[in-house]
């Protein structure tokens, strides 16, 4: 029972630091779970996973809330065209991120599981590769402190797409890619930021309802009291852990952001990328 607490600990902390960095959790996670002899397609893991998700949502709720009220609240004009904004990028987040799910299912997998295939190291490898060389470029093209453009209806169905695109493949860091779309096409830095939580904030509850759903689906016998109750403690522990390391990393985040420094996370999306690769070179 201490072991699995320990390990839950250790995800809650992993997943609520790179959910939130733009490092890419779910490549970290199953990094994780594959060091640890995990199986995250057990009914206990989903329901700790749909929990780590919970706590890092929370997170991001608590540490944008006062930028969210003085920027998209201030008046009703800035909340109606925020509304807009959030709409069409969430829109064209669904389109790309639906669209390549099916064609990825039905045309390439042939009906096979793409969790499965997204699962593989080298796959993971290649796409954590892509995003740190994305951060890189966006943060030596990067506006300078107190420069760059507002949003535009334009510019959030850019994000929403690209946002969309990291639905199905693991590894492209959601607030990584979003964030650099952002700063590529001269958006201000903490607009882009806080503009690209906003959206995480939206899509979170329906990617936690579709986790459980699926666990409902597959593990019918997990929706007993009996199989909650068990479940409860060790989801909370995890959602716990999440949540602190959720704002933990979100001040870091605004921090190298502010000071420049994007293009650092960047780097470590490359190293942790090789590392990844020699994973899988060893037959991990």
């Amino acid at each position: 029972m201490l072991g699995n607490l320990l390990q839950i600990l250790l995800l809650g902390l992993v997943q609520g630091a790179a959910e939130l960095l733009p490092v890419s959790s779910s490549a970290h996670v199953i990094v994780v779970e594959k060091l640890l002899g995990l199986d995250p397609s057990s009914p206990e893991w989903t329901f700790i996973l749909v929990m780590l998700h919970t706590g890092t949502m929370f997170a991001v709720i608590v540490y944008f809330w006062n930028a969210w009220r003085r920027s998209y609240f201030s008046s009703g004009a800035a909340f109606i065209t925020t509304v807009r904004h959030v709409v069409l990028a969430t829109i064209c987040t669904a389109i790309v991120g639906f669209a390549l799910e099916l064609l990825i299912e039905k045309v390439f997998l042939k009906g096979g599981d793409m969790e499965t295939l997204f699962a593989q190291l080298p796959l993971l490898g290649t796409a954590l590769l892509i995003t740190g060389i994305l951060i890189i470029v966006s943060g030596i093209r990067e506006p300078g402190p107190g420069q760059g453009n507002d949003i535009s209806n334009s510019t959030a169905c850019l994000v929403g797409a690209v946002q969309g695109i990291c639905i199905p493949f693991r590894g492209l860091s959601r607030s990584g890619t979003t964030i650099s779309t952002g700063l590529l096409a001269s958006i201000g830095r903490m607009r882009m930021e806080v503009f690209s939580f906003a959206l995480a904030v939206v899509i979170t509850p329906p990617a936690i309802a579709r986790e459980l759903l699926r666990l409902i689906k597959t593990n019918p016998e997990a929706t007993k009291v009996s199989s909650l109750v068990s479940m409860a403690l060790p989801g909370i522990i995890g959602m716990v852990a999440s949540f602190i390391a959720g704002l933990l990393a979100l001040r870091l985040l605004s921090r190298w952001l502010e000071t420049g420094r994007w293009r650092f996370f960047g780097v470590y999306c490359i190293a942790f990328a090789i590392f990844v690769f020699a994973l899988a070179a060893f037959g991990f």
